[in-house]
């Protein structure tokens, strides 16, 4: 919805992981929050059913799938940074932008 404002809204960036950690932290820190999104759009999906059995589940499916795998490749990536000792170092910020 378009509104006659005669403001604008800036961006706003928001740090939300930053910091350095072990790689067990750093794949239960960075496990849950694809974990999230990943619940996130199933109940968006279900939602969606329930209002509209009609509905193409394709894109929440094809999203959660995406999801599963960069979780998958976050665990690989771990799991050989384990292996060589070293911590993991992660800088994980949000830009909210609004949309016209």
């Amino acid at each position: 919805m378009k509104t006659d404002l005669n403001y604008k809204i800036e961006t706003k960036h928001i740090k939300l992981v930053d910091g350095e950690f072990t790689p067990s932290q750093a794949l239960d820190i960075l496990s849950a929050l694809i974990d999230e999104k990943i619940n996130y759009h199933k109940v968006e999906n279900l939602q969606h059913w329930e209002s509209n059995h009609h509905t193409d589940p394709q894109p929440f499916l094809k999203r959660i799938q995406e999801l599963e795998h960069q979780k998958q490749v976050l665990e690989d990536y771990v799991l050989k940074l384990k292996k060589t000792g070293q911590n993991l170092k992660i800088n994980g910020k949000l830009s909210l932008k609004p949309v016209d």
